[in-house]
């Protein structure tokens, strides 16, 4: 999978591929888009695309006249990449370290704190 991070708007495009299965066609992506309030054009979303595959986040497959994107990898892949990626680079590599930064500001509730405390039972300390 590509080292590259993508965009915002990439990652929506990505995200409705996910969930058709991680293959799609132009005019079903187009629709998915149009259902979220996306008023973006055809030419916008193509550039998007192929974007994606300069990326190696996504590939091309030639169906007749058809073009059908296909996802490189899955979304559980890439978020795991990125998470470690993030790791890597702003706490090196140490999940305690990001943690204690949540915890240092205030960014877990109560209930997020509770429930990786159950996470961590539950798992017994090992991931």
């Amino acid at each position: 999978m590509s080292k590259h991070t993508i965009s915002d708007a990439e990652l929506e495009i990505m995200r409705i591929i996910w969930s058709e299965g991680g293959r799609v066609f132009l005019s079903l992506l187009m629709e998915k888009l149009s259902g979220l309030g996306k008023k973006w054009k055809a030419n916008t979303v193509l550039t998007f695309l192929a974007r994606l595959v300069e990326k190696d986040v996504l590939k091309v497959e030639k169906l007749g006249r058809f073009n059908e994107y296909v996802a490189v990898c899955s979304e559980s892949d890439y978020t795991a990449t990125l998470t470690q990626s993030f790791l890597g680079k702003f706490f090196e590599g140490n999940a305690k370290n990001l943690v204690a930064s949540l915890l240092k500001q205030d960014c877990l509730s109560e209930q997020d704190f509770s429930e990786l405390q159950e996470f961590w039972k539950d798992k017994g300390g090992n991931l």
